[in-house]
């Protein structure tokens, strides 16, 4: 007897609904970390022994700076136009914060007024902070260093470029980071490439700053002595 295996689809999907989703997931996870630091907080507040006393606050700290990253990176509620250096500014001071302070790590942002649609300004903050913990994972090895990003715009294109002054030591397998990196560069009409070596990595993206500007290799304002060379990024 054959049987006909047939997959189910979901008609009521759409775009809209798959962002009220991820609202609401984002908004649980923000409530979440609101409790679980004034749980901490509390039990740092009763606590008799100066030196818990003090350990419990610097974990309640660090929450708090994550959660910080986590509101930085959550999908925007409205759509309009935006300063997208603005909001590359703010998500790096939370993410230097929560994992590159403790660690010695600098991290420099060089930037160029770039209003661009909410929603395009936060697939490219994805994509940044993708890279710079990247690079914060594989590149110092322990130690200190500097991680670099620069944002321009040259027309109807815009450019973003991460670099750091570490290397990769040793082979990467690849991670679900570098699938997220390159969807989000397709979700914005880009390409991205990649440079290692010995004295440091860099990435450069480039995209239209307009989702109605097509993208095409030849009008790319892209460096040709880029080498094409992905390393593998570390899922979140």
């Amino acid at each position: 007897m054959k049987v006909d295996i047939v997959e189910s689809v979901d008609l009521n999907r759409s775009p809209a609904n798959d962002h009220l989703l991820v609202r609401e997931l984002t908004h649980r996870v923000n409530n979440e970390f609101a409790s679980v630091i004034g749980l901490v907080s509390l039990i740092a507040a009763r606590s008799g022994n100066d030196e818990t006393k003090q350990a419990l606050s610097g974990v309640a700290s660090l929450l708090h700076n994550y959660a910080g990253v986590h509101r930085a990176l959550q999908m925007p509620t409205y759509g309009t136009v935006i300063n997208a250096s603005d909001y590359i500014r703010a998500l790096c001071q939370s993410i230097r914060r929560a994992r590159l302070d403790h660690r010695e790590i600098e991290l420099e942002l060089v930037e160029h007024p770039l209003y661009m649609h909410s929603e395009r300004s936060w697939k490219l903050g994805m994509i940044v902070s993708e890279l710079i913990t990247n690079s914060a994972r594989h590149a110092f090895d322990g130690h200190g260093g500097t991680i670099r990003i620069e944002l321009s715009g040259s027309g109807p294109f815009a450019q973003c470029r991460v670099t750091d002054n570490g290397s990769s030591q040793g082979s990467v397998r690849p991670g679900d980071g570098l699938k997220i990196v390159d969807a989000l560069a397709r979700e914005l009409d880009g390409e991205i490439f990649h440079r290692f070596g010995a004295d440091g990595a860099q990435s450069v993206l480039i995209f239209p700053v307009s989702a109605e500007t097509p993208q095409t290799k030849s009008d790319s304002p892209i460096n040709d002595d880029l080498v094409c060379r992905p390393r593998a990024l570390c899922p979140p």
